[in-house]
């Protein structure tokens, strides 16, 4: 249980030129701190000086504000979170010291009154070159057989959709570099969420709410095919995508439960009158961006998530009996992934992102659990379903086994 009685005490600067000079977030984080990151903008975290369940979340805000921290302070002050898959629980954590970057450019440091930032970059641990075996980890044909059982219940009319996952095993013979690895990402996907969270690493190109001030927003995205790096290629199956009665139905239906969600929380909601095709390394999918102003008293992003978990793009719709279908036939627990994971402050704003394209490592940090799946509808082919979840693999496998 929390400590009903936390004495936060907390300060705040920016950084000087000298010392942001040579150090990354991905570096702030290191092997087991905290980050949440997009484009130049991003949040680290190293240490703890509060960690909650998802319910006591409160405890720590209060403690903040009350802590006598100004407003500046309280604005950049970060609690880290990951929600669990069936939005029920999950885990907040009140960082010892903080390092941001904002939209602006702008460096800044939150840690205790008193104390010295850590600010020195995180070494590695990892030497040489590793080896990786990869196997599944639920049996294929037993993914199979819950896609097969999903289409049928679809078809039978018992839900409209349901999304089907599988995992994969893969196993390091020495450690993996998490603060490399997060710094391979970045690279590689800067336009995504890149997220570190209790050994919970990845690059989610899906918002699922960000709240700022009275302003909230989501991105959801459903419906999936395949990217190739020729222009050409690319262009016809972006365009084969956006025709695709299949593709456009499993898309509709999440845009229609996330519109649902947010809209008795607004003066006004609006979206795009049609979807675009969002490229995400070898993948393409089809997208709509959601913005709308919250009314007054304006919800904590957290109810605001809480709401949303799981979205039909990673459970389906009804959710209640997607989710009662999921756990009968899919055969593993998902734990955080296709959940959300991301940042709040003391003040209620906050960026979540779906938790997808991610590897849950191990305390060992020899073994990493990797995720993939995709939404099932009337006309979705078992065979077809696997070979997309081969290719949502490939992004985050070839970032854990290059060199």
């Amino acid at each position: 249980m929390p400590d009903p009685h936390l004495n936060l005490d907390l300060v705040s600067r920016e950084l000087t030129s000298q010392e942001r000079a040579g150090i990354t977030a991905e570096d702030v984080c290191g092997e087991d701190g905290y980050l949440f990151a997009r484009g130049g903008r991003s949040r680290a975290g190293r240490g703890i000086l509060a960690r909650v369940p998802l319910a006591d979340i409160e405890t720590v805000r209060t403690s903040v504000i009350g802590g006598g921290a100004d407003a500046a302070t309280i604005a950049r002050t970060t609690m880290f979170c990951a929600v669990d898959f069936d939005g029920s629980s999950g885990d907040v954590v009140l960082p010892h010291t903080t390092v941001g970057v904002d939209e602006d450019g702008t460096a800044w440091v939150v840690h205790p009154r008193g104390s010295e930032p850590d600010l020195a970059a995180a070494r590695s641990d990892t030497t040489g070159r590793s080896e990786f075996t990869v196997q599944p980890g639920v049996d294929v044909d037993t993914y199979l057989a819950a896609v097969t059982a999903a289409r049928d219940a679809v078809r039978a009319g018992h839900v409209t959709k349901a999304v089907i996952a599988r995992d994969v095993i893969v196993t390091s013979s020495q450690a993996i570099d998490i603060v490399a690895l997060a710094k391979r990402m970045r690279r590689a996907f800067g336009s995504s969420y890149r997220y570190v969270f209790d050994g919970l690493v990845g690059a989610s190109p899906e918002l699922l709410v960000e709240r700022e001030g009275d302003v909230v927003r989501s991105h959801p995205l459903a419906g999936t095919t395949g990217r190739t790096g020729d222009p050409t290629v690319d262009a016809r199956l972006a365009a084969e995508l956006l025709a695709s009665e299949k593709n456009q139905l499993e898309h509709r239906v999440v845009i229609d439960m996330v519109h649902d969600t947010l809209l008795p929380w607004c003066s006004y909601l609006d979206w795009q009158p049609e979807p675009e095709v969002v490229p995400v390394a070898n993948v393409q999918h089809l997208g709509t961006r959601v913005e709308g102003r919250l009314g007054d008293p304006a919800p904590h992003v957290i109810e605001l998530v809480r709401a949303l978990v799981p979205t039909p793009a990673l459970g389906g719709h009804p959710r209640a009996a997607a989710l009662d279908l999921i756990a009968r036939v899919e055969g593993f627990a998902r734990g955080r992934y296709g959940g959300a994971v991301g940042w709040m402050d003391a003040l209620g704003n906050g960026t979540f992102a779906v938790t997808i394209r991610c590897a849950s490592i191990d305390a060992s940090r020899r073994t990493a659990r990797l995720f993939a799946g995709g939404g099932i509808v009337a006309a979705s082919e078992p065979l077809a379903e696997l070979e997309e979840t081969r290719a949502k693999f490939q992004a985050m496998l070839s970032m854990l086994v290059r060199p």
